[in-house]
Parts: structure tokens; C-alpha cells; sequence
């Protein structure tokens, strides 16, 4: 069984959360990278950015994920990731770009627990801010790009329930034991 295991989904579904409160019981956790990366680049007037080119800011992302991929190798036990190469799958469809043949093959050899964490849209607690500037019509689309690209490369997304962070933990820890 692949000891590193996904929680992906859509901005403000409340994944990050989830994954800060996991970790406070005790599992190894790599972040997402992308706020740091869209706050890095509008700090330098950088253009890997989404809105400004997706094709270039998909690629840094790539860089990233495959960098936490091979970190997580020094973590002891369950290694969360918030969000997974496969994420970039979905990325490159939502925003109208083929998927570069390069982008399969990493999506094909790191390869993750098959069972997938998705958070789904959830209009309650979705906030956008500098750097989460989506609409909630463009989180639909995302959600939808996000699970289809889990599925189509052989993960079983498991939906996360809208309840409170303690009861997500718990939803959780139960497939992790």
C-alpha cells in the first residue's frame, strides 16, 4: 500500500484545514505550494501565474510536485499531500491546454494511494482573497476537472462530507488506520 495519500479539491473546500488539523494528530504533511508560488511571483512581477500564463505557472507546479514527491521519501509513516500531480491533469483541462505527454508520464510514475480525498465545493466556507480569486461557477468546473483526472488515471476519489474539521479528521483517520 502506498503510504502517501491525497487530499485535493477545490479552493476553499476547506482541505487545507483539514490537513493543518491532521497534522496536529501526529502525520507528516506536505503543503500545497501554489499560494506561495502565486505570492512569490507577484512579489518579483513574475509571469508563472494563472492569469497571466497558465502553461508556465501548470510547469512550476509541476517542478514543485515532483520535488515534494521526492522529499517525502525522508517522512516517517502517512505522508499527507495537499494536492497531487494528477491535480495538474485536471488544471490543464480547466484552463483549455492539451496535457503535455510530460505531465502523464510524471502523473504515471509518482504514483500515490489509491484511494484519493476530494473536498468538494462547498459555498459555506469558499472565501475568495488575493491569491483564491475563483468564482464559485469556475470551483464547479474545478471540481469537476479535479475528480475526472483522479478517475481517468486509476484513483478512487473518495468524497470528503461537509461536516465540522474534527468530524472531517475523523472520516479520515479511519482509512488511514
Amino acid at each position: 500500500m502506498n503510504r502517501y495519500v491525497i487530499i485535493t479539491g477545490v479552493a476553499g473546500g476547506g482541505k487545507t484545514t483539514l490537513i493543518n488539523a491532521l497534522r496536529q494528530h501526529g502525520y507528516s504533511c506536505v503543503p500545497e505550494m501554489a499560494r506561495e508560488i502565486i505570492a512569490d511571483q507577484l512579489a518579483i512581477g513574475g509571469r508563472a501565474l494563472h492569469q497571466i500564463d497558465p502553461q508556465l505557472f501548470a510547469e512550476v507546479m509541476l517542478s514543485w510536485e515532483i520535488r515534494s514527491y521526492r522529499q517525502a521519501a525522508g517522512l516517517g509513516g502517512v505522508v499527507l499531500f495537499d494536492r497531487g500531480i494528477p491535480d495538474l491533469v485536471g488544471y490543464h483541462r480547466l484552463v483549455g491546454l492539451p496535457v503535455p505527454p510530460h505531465v502523464l508520464a510524471a502523473t504515471s510514475m509518482f504514483r500515490y494511494h489509491p484511494r484519493v480525498f476530494v473536498a468538494p465545493p462547498w459555498p459555506e466556507i469558499h472565501v475568495p482573497d488575493e491569491e483564491r480569486t475563483m468564482g464559485f461557477d469556475e470551483v464547479l468546473r474545478t471540481h469537476e476537472a479535479i475528480a475526472s483526472a483522479y478517475i481517468e488515471h486509476g484513483y478512487e476519489p473518495i468524497l470528503l462530507p461537509k461536516v465540522s474539521v474534527a468530524e472531517r479528521v475523523e472520516f479520515v483517520r479511519q482509512y488511514l488506520t
